[in-house]
């Protein structure tokens, strides 16, 4: 287990505000709306379905035991209907959560990894990567529900494929930067190259082991298709229309004229 603790934001040059709204919408939405958890009939209302996705199509169903993971029977919650366009979930989904330990996780990583890639792109930029790596991400779900004959009808939520995008943006732009981890009891400092390259490793293993139809409750697709898309996303958008590097050559350029003065 490897999991981060703080990195180091010494060359980070503005507020990351739009980083801290997103995780404030994320917990607002678990509060208020999911009522913590408790509220099934939006939770299940606003979750993307991989089968609502490939059919365009909203689809009610009740709770039904699809399999079993050990001991214990896998329920597949009953779908609500959905309100909006069934695509409009691809969006809403990322911003819902199934309990504490999810939203809790997903947000100390977006807290670590998502202020430095808004220092790089830009406010509006990083929303558009956000936004956008998410939906990629949710996509890369259900071609994997596809691919390995997984459930169609079991709904999948979270901020995570968005995230991982964020941690690939967070390689790309930062792979030497010194990240805290807390590798079983220890706390260490390795390079972003190493924890983010350790933590998508884990990713194609444990998704290797879920494959199965039943799975294990945790969309590793999404994980794996949002970290991959953010590669070259973020590239592209930091090429066309980022103005990290605009930013950090003019710190480093004011910075020096204060120490030559």
């Amino acid at each position: 287990m490897i999991m981060p603790l703080y990195d180091d934001n010494t060359l980070r040059i503005r507020l990351p505000v739009v980083n801290y709204i997103l995780i404030a919408i994320n917990i607002f939405v678990f509060g208020v709306f999911q009522n913590f958890g408790e509220n099934d009939k939006f939770t299940y209302t606003f979750s993307t379905v991989p089968a609502e996705i490939l059919s365009g199509k909203d689809i009610q169903s009740s709770p039904k035991i699809i399999g079993k993971v050990g001991n214990e029977d896998v329920i597949r919650p009953g779908l609500e209907p959905t309100p909006v366009s069934v695509y409009i979930t691809l969006i809403t989904s990322m911003f819902m959560h199934g309990s504490f330990g999810h939203i809790i996780g997903n947000m100390i990583f977006l807290w670590i990894f998502g202020d430095n890639v808004e220092d790089r792109l830009g406010h509006l930029q990083y929303v558009c990567f956000y936004i956008i790596a998410g939906i990629l991400a949710s996509l890369a779900h259900v071609a994997t529900c596809v691919v390995f004959h997984s459930d169609l009808l079991t709904p999948s939520l979270g901020a995570s494929g968005a995230i991982s995008g964020v941690m690939g943006a967070y390689l790309l732009f930062f792979p030497n930067n010194n990240v805290t981890v807390l590798v079983f009891r220890f706390i260490t400092t390795v390079p972003a190259s190493v924890a983010v390259g350790v933590w998508f490793l884990l990713q194609l293993i444990n998704g290797y082991l879920e494959s199965s139809p039943e799975g294990g409750g945790v969309a590793y697709g999404a994980h794996i298709g949002g970290f991959l898309a953010g590669l070259p996303l973020g590239y592209l958008i930091d090429k066309n229309f980022g103005d990290g590097k605009k930013l950090a050559a003019a710190w480093a350029m004011d910075n020096q004229d204060r120490f030559q003065a």
